[in-house]
């Protein structure tokens, strides 16, 4: 299949980009940074997703992730206009069958920075809009909102043994997600879930659902 995927240069679009290159479908990346990936299925496009008229044409996309995301000033215009743009252009059409957003769980919590959040936030809320208008097509939409995962972004509190502690205090599982465990569960939103749609999957290892504090005197 012929699979569209945003912020594909690193981290997890570039995981998830391999794994589906691995698997044996065509790959098309979009990000504001060149290519990381040598592939001969593989073609990338450097593109600020945030600017509709600057998108390329690109016919016949059948799944899309919505992977792209920052945290700085353009979160707004990134994380959510961006991702509206790319939605727009190239899902909307007969042959598309899945559009995956990945939102965070800081869409939940309200934790982190403001304008992530808010973007985020809107991630969730434009997904459902878009589940609705895809079914008429046949096609499902949902997004994943992640907690921690081992990416190199997220170094500073990976590498500090101060602020690794604390995070796994307020983890119940006592982990963070790993890539590979990311690209499962986008692989199976995008080619295997054919019933679910208009929902967003929160996995957090616990963190937000079960992290719960309860106060009653001991016997």
């Amino acid at each position: 299949m012929r699979v569209l995927i945003t912020g594909s240069t690193n981290g997890i679009g570039k995981a998830v980009a391999e794994r589906f290159l691995l698997l044996g479908h065509e790959v098309i990346g979009l990000d504001l940074l060149p290519s990381s990936i040598n592939h001969p299925s593989y073609t990338h496009y450097v593109v600020d997703i945030s600017k509709k008229s600057k998108l390329p044409k690109i016919e016949g996309v059948e799944l899309i992730f919505n992977n792209a995301g920052t945290q700085n000033n353009r979160d707004i215009s990134n994380n959510l206009i961006g991702s509206m743009n790319v939605t727009e252009k190239y899902a909307f059409q007969p042959v598309i069958k899945s559009v995956l957003f990945n939102a965070s769980a800081s869409a939940r919590s309200g934790f982190e920075f403001p304008e992530y959040v808010a973007s985020k936030a809107g991630v969730i809320g434009y997904m459902k809009n878009c589940a609705v208008r895809l079914a008429e097509l046949g096609a499902t939409c949902n997004s994943i909102s992640l907690g921690g995962v081992l990416t190199a972004s997220n170094a500073p509190v990976i590498e500090n043994a101060e602020y690794w502690n604390l995070i796994m205090e307020a983890t119940p599982l006592k982990k963070w997600m790993t890539l590979n465990e990311v690209c499962d569960w986008v692989i199976f939103l995008l080619t295997i879930n054919k019933s679910a749609s208009g929902i967003d999957i929160l996995i957090d290892n616990g963190e937000y659902g079960l992290n719960s504090t309860f106060v009653w005197p001991d016997k």
